[in-house]
């Protein structure tokens, strides 16, 4: 399966780089890599000027998009006429105006707070399981594109069918054995096998223990990419002993010079050890990897209210970073991020990250080779 997915995806090196960053998707694939670019909450237009930029900056190179196909969603959400801002609940709203506010973080000036919502609510239900149909619809229409990713539930069976009429794979995440089963009766060719350790959306598996029960189901059926805690290559070399064909790192592309996050949101990323991290509900409804701050140890404390079914917690939070973001306020900040964060202590670029990761890959293999040789 290895050398069939190089084939088909056309890398050098099986290292796919998964960011919201178009120049991270650009750089990684320039560099051998597969990048692929993560598209929640872009509206079906910001996604196709993305893909165009890519496509002009990519060469004859393909690449992938990641959406967030989820499965489980408050589907009350389709019934509302005006922006889902407007139906928050008042309890979790009052309850997040409650925490600025103790933490001294004012409320954004009107005009810039009717900008922001008119942009959420311009991209806020393409998070749900039909409107990211119009985001596949944009995908299909790039043909550079070779790899449709499903972050969070498996594809459609249409969805399926008509991504390979186009010559495209098919890719989906899973946390657990039985995920990764259901995906490959769905027909899907890839599946990222994602543990515990990774930035985002994950389950409760390590990536040890995850990777070879995943690898075990494929079967030959589907390609297994392992992600979560690896950033380096000696990572990258445990995770093909444990038989994947490749590896998706998220994390170690967030404070390279190239990814969009801002000074000081790296500063804080650069600063976290691994046991920084925590899963928490409270940006997506969902369990998510993030960095702990006070904003994610206000919603585990006592008295906070239960967190909202997607997409509504989504909208919730957007509200609180933009005020925290306004307002630079670093212990405030949370964003998906895995525990390998704890390895990465200083800015460098994309193509100094495949690089550095692919020697040590190598490295590791010859130390390997000397150990059995000697054993």
């Amino acid at each position: 399966m290895t050398a069939k997915l190089k084939e088909q995806l056309g890398y050098d090196a099986p290292i796919f780089a998964f960011n919201h960053c178009r120049d991270v998707v650009v750089e990684c694939t320039r560099a051998g890599g597969f990048g692929v670019l993560g598209s929640s909450l872009f509206s079906p237009e910001e996604l196709d000027q993305e893909l165009n930029w890519i496509d002009r900056h990519v060469g004859d190179r393909s690449y992938g998009v990641d959406i967030l196909m989820t499965s489980n969603y408050d589907e009350s959400t389709q019934k509302v006429a005006g922006p889902l801002a407007d139906s928050l609940p008042e309890a979790q709203l009052r309850f997040v105006d409650e925490v600025l506010a103790r933490e001294g973080v004012p409320p954004l000036p009107e005009e810039i707070e009717r900008e922001r919502r008119a942009s959420m609510a311009a991209r806020e239900r393409y998070i749900t399981r039909e409107g990211v149909r119009a985001l596949v619809d944009v995908v299909w229409r790039h043909p550079k594109v070779k790899l449709l990713v499903s972050a969070l539930g498996v594809p459609p069976a249409d969805i399926i069918a008509k991504t390979h009429e186009r010559g495209m794979l098919v890719g989906g995440v899973c946390g657990a054995p039985e995920h990764a089963e259901r995906q490959c009766a769905a027909g899907v060719d890839v599946l990222v096998a994602q543990g515990s350790e990774a930035g985002g959306h994950t389950g409760t598996i390590s990536t040890m223990v995850l990777v070879p029960q995943v690898v075990d189901v494929a079967k030959g059926r589907a390609a297994v990419l392992a992600a979560g805690g690896i950033a380096r290559g000696s990572q990258m070399a445990a995770a093909m002993a444990l038989g994947a064909d490749g590896v998706w790192c998220g994390s170690v592309w967030l404070v390279t010079r190239e990814s969009d996050l801002l000074p000081n949101q790296k500063a804080v990323l650069l600063n976290y050890r691994s046991q920084d991290t925590i899963q928490s509900r409270s940006m997506t409804g969902k369990p998510v990897r993030m960095n702990r701050s006070r904003y994610t140890d206000a919603w585990s404390a006592a008295g906070a209210p239960a967190t909202l079914a997607p997409p509504m917690q989504k909208v919730l939070y957007e509200y609180a970073r933009s005020r925290i973001d306004r307002a630079q306020r670093d212990d405030l900040y949370s964003y998906p991020v895995g525990q390998v964060i704890g390895m990465v202590r200083e800015e460098t670029t994309v193509r100094e990250v495949m690089l550095r990761m692919q020697n040590e890959y190598l490295e590791t293999l010859e130390r390997m080779g000397r150990q059995t040789e000697s054993a």
